[in-house]
């Protein structure tokens, strides 16, 4: 019988919920009664024979005895510590679904078969709890008041959930006691039934009658519940005691005899049948809890002929060994998973605790070591469950470490708030200059001054961010009306558009007939001095400029395609020709600078990912399929690698081009 023993203290916190999920105990206790078949027809009159035949019988219970006690031996109960039963989907549900649900399980069902839900409903209920309480506080922070101000909120429903759990754990009292009080009565009624086969060898009446009243007796038998495991052994050898002394009584004749034996045989043929399909079972918990129901039919059924008993026990004893055996090997690798996933995660409240010591001084470093601890978060969801005594204790520590970094980010930024302010204030006489220089048509110095003032804006630090973005469009509006305003007058002013336009055609015509040779090196050379032509000549008409550029830009990239050189190479390459097509659009400026960032972005992006799976290279080191999954993140790594590297020349373009200033 496996008993499951839920915490139900056990509730959701707000980071980690799996960490927190209750945890099923499985506690296996294989019942070590002695095996005993009872026979169903009678033996041959002949006394030698009676006494070889129980001989046989006691032999058979011995074998029986011996093998059950190594395979379901009380020192096999720690196998079921850490079993985790599969969750019932209640997270669509509301709160107040949830607890309608609960009233009504509790109300209409009997505890047995709620327990699982209870449970389960419980974590979603006390979670959506927290998520209240956590946007309450949040808010409260979030209108301006001060964390020591806030007193916790108590959720009005509260109440009626602990009177739902408290009404269902005295159910579950109340049916645990009919529950022992039915096995007692059982016993009872098993005893009494040995004692009507006791008198039955007194009876004065015919054969076919007493026979027919132990078939009855055998069948009230059978139907009879479970008794008190402590009384389970004596039970059955009592019983099967005077079953044998009933059988040397009436002396039943031996076809009949060998008739039950052969319907003993087929019927444990069948248990060892239904033993081993349970070998393809892929769930060894399953199987196992199986094969207990399997043993307990197998004590019910007789004995069986002499010369077919050691086979068919034999072959039911080796499915029974190879089914434990699968079911102990489960559980010592959950037992090692959960030892690693330990170590992994005591790591990160390590590197969470190291960043807590640091002493940081300015909001960019703190919005780096912020990225770095949600990071650390993400890969805390992605490993499993610790072994139970540790996962909370580990949880509760790493909450903690984050908590206190938040709690200190969120102190640096209060105490810093002035400096916002002042940089608000600085960031706005910015606009203010921009705006007062947007209508001038000094084009050269003006355009020498809005650069400069571009600059200033990126020197300057944070402002409050509900300003930020208002602050960043009034500026960017000032600089752009009047780079507008520049390019649409050298626009008009250009007298040599058409003569560029000509010199760009015989370049495109150049590529298009490109013949590059044997030589490689020779041939790459050649696109290169092409590209600087091409940069060297001036504007074209406007409404040429995108046809021009897409069939120059085309038909130069066909020819490095041509060419035998790395990919990396290629994108580089495509990328000048990219930025140098750019320079003649006087709005280039901002969608350079927005690439540029993006570039950053992903760079960081990438070295953040490199140090992820890095680490996870550690926590694959003693995996099964440790070397594949290795060689696959060494792969990611090295692909991660050649990108950073292909991005950071692309920043260096962007740098060197002037695109961004």
């Amino acid at each position: 019988m496996i008993k499951e023993n839920p915490d139900d203290s056990v509730r959701e916190e707000q980071f980690g919920a799996n960490d927190n999920a209750a945890e099923t105990e499985d506690t296996t206790h294989a019942e070590n009664a002695t095996e005993k078949d009872s026979l169903n027809v009678g033996e041959e009159p002949e006394e030698k024979q009676n006494e070889v035949e129980k001989e046989e019988f006691i032999e058979d219970q011995n074998a029986a005895t011996k093998f059950e006690k190594e395979v379901f031996s009380p020192s096999n109960d720690n196998a079921f510590d850490d079993i985790e039963l599969p969750p019932v989907d209640y997270s669509g549900y509301t709160k107040h679904d949830l607890i309608e649900t609960l009233a009504l399980l509790v109300e209409n069902r009997p505890p047995a078969e709620i327990r699982d839900d209870v449970e389960r409903i419980k974590i979603f209920i006390y979670r959506k709890f927290k998520l209240e309480a956590d946007e309450r506080k949040k808010k409260f922070l979030d209108e301006g008041g001060k964390i020591e101000d806030y007193r916790s909120w108590v959720d009005p429903d509260d109440a009626r959930v602990k009177y739902l759990l408290e009404k269902y754990k005295e159910k579950k009292s109340d049916y645990t006691k009919v529950q022992e009080a039915e096995k007692y009565d059982n016993l009872k009624k098993k005893y009494e039934i040995i004692d009507k086969i006791k008198d039955l060898v007194n009876k004065e009446e015919s054969i076919n009658k007493t026979f027919h009243d132990f078939r009855a007796l055998q069948n009230e038998w059978h139907s009879i519940g479970v008794v008190p495991q402590s009384s389970l052994k004596d039970i059955w050898e009592n019983y099967h005691h005077y079953v044998e002394i009933f059988y040397d009584y009436i002396k039943i004749n031996k076809e009949l005899k060998d008739l039950d034996l052969k319907k003993n045989l087929e019927a444990k043929v069948r248990l060892c049948e239904k033993a081993e399909e349970l070998l393809l079972e892929p769930n060894p918990v399953n199987a196992f809890r199986s094969l207990q129901d399997f043993h307990n039919q197998w004590r019910e059924i007789g004995p069986v002929p002499q010369e077919s008993k050691n086979d068919i026990w034999e072959r039911f004893k080796e499915a029974t060994s190879q089914i434990n055996k699968r079911h102990h090997e489960y559980f010592e690798k959950q037992k090692d998973d959960q030892r690693k996933n330990l170590d992994a995660k005591i790591a990160i409240c390590e590197e969470v605790e190291a960043i807590n010591l640091l002493e940081i001084k300015n909001f960019r470093d703190f919005d780096e070591k912020a990225n770095k601890v949600v990071d650390l978060q993400k890969m805390w969801r992605s490993i499993g469950f610790a072994p139970k005594k540790q996962n909370n204790k580990v949880y509760q520590r790493f909450r903690e470490a984050c908590d206190a970094f938040f709690e200190k980010k969120r102190a640096f930024y209060t105490d810093n708030k002035e400096t916002q302010l002042n940089n608000l204030q600085l960031k706005t006489e910015l606009c203010v200059q921009a705006e007062a220089l947007q209508d001038s048509t000094d084009w050269k110095s003006t355009s020498d001054a809005l650069i400069k003032l571009q600059k200033e804006w990126k020197m300057i630090g944070p402002v409050p961010r509900k300003q930020s973005e208002r602050s960043w469009k009034r500026f960017r509006k000032a600089c752009d009306h009047f780079f507008n305003r520049k390019a649409e007058f050298f626009t008009d002013l250009d007298t040599s558009y058409e003569d560029n336009l000509k010199a760009k055609y015989a370049i495109i015509e150049e590529l298009e007939t490109f013949d590059p040779g044997s030589d490689v090196h020779a041939a790459f050379e050649r696109l290169k001095e092409l590209q600087k032509k091409w940069t060297d000549i001036g504007f074209v008409p406007f409404n040429m400029k995108d046809e021009i550029t897409n069939r120059y830009r085309n038909a130069l990239n066909k020819e490095f395609d041509k060419l035998k050189i790395g990919d990396d190479d290629k994108s580089i390459l495509k990328y000048k020709t990219k930025l140098d097509n750019l320079k003649a659009n006087p709005k280039a400026s901002r969608k350079v600078h927005n690439e540029r960032d993006k570039f950053f972005t992903k760079i960081k992006q990438l070295e953040s990912d490199i140090v992820l799976w890095e680490n996870n290279i550690g926590f694959f080191a003693k995996s099964t399929n440790a070397d594949a999954m290795i060689k696959e993140v060494k792969d990611k790594i090295e692909n991660a690698k050649k990108l950073i590297k292909t991005l950071e020349e692309k920043v260096k373009m962007i740098d060197q081009s002037g695109l961004d200033d």
